[in-house]
């Protein structure tokens, strides 16, 4: 839920520097971009604090390094934000997250199936997680591919 607080709070920020007349931020697509920038540099630090450990025991065993997958995946976060914000990667970028986002969906039915917290608080349940990870995608492919 969180995410999806920084996602609408950068969004709407960066639509009102875009109207005062910075330009990469004028479009509601480039705003959206900066928006799900923001939003995935702050999910990619969850992965390197203490929810690190909550996040492992998401990773599927046929993994052999739950935490390295941890780890990873916290860097694709942040060098998808990255990918987003520059003219020429953002297409790939956004191909990438989206890929991202439907390869890690099955660790949030795992978590919530077998009742683990992220956070410390229980996994967000299914019924919310689904349309957010639809949303996720949705936006990532109406802002970043052409």
């Amino acid at each position: 839920m969180a995410a999806l607080i920084v996602l609408f709070a950068s969004w709407l920020v960066s639509r009102g520097i875009g109207a005062l007349g910075v330009a990469a931020l004028a479009s509601l697509h480039g705003s959206a971009r900066f928006g799900l920038a923001a939003m995935f540099v702050f999910t990619g630090f969850a992965h390197f604090t203490k929810t690190k450990y909550e996040m492992a025991r998401m990773v599927p065993s046929v993994f052999p390094h739950p935490m390295g997958m941890v780890y990873f995946t916290g860097i694709c976060e942040w060098v998808g934000a990255i990918g987003l914000l520059v003219v020429k990667t953002r297409e790939a970028a956004a191909i990438a997250l989206i890929v991202m986002l439907v390869a890690l969906f099955p660790a949030n039915i795992r978590a919530v199936r077998e009742g683990l917290t992220v956070g410390g608080r229980p996994a967000t349940q299914l019924w919310l997680r689904a349309p957010m990870q639809v949303f996720f995608v949705g936006l990532l492919w109406w802002s970043g591919v052409k």
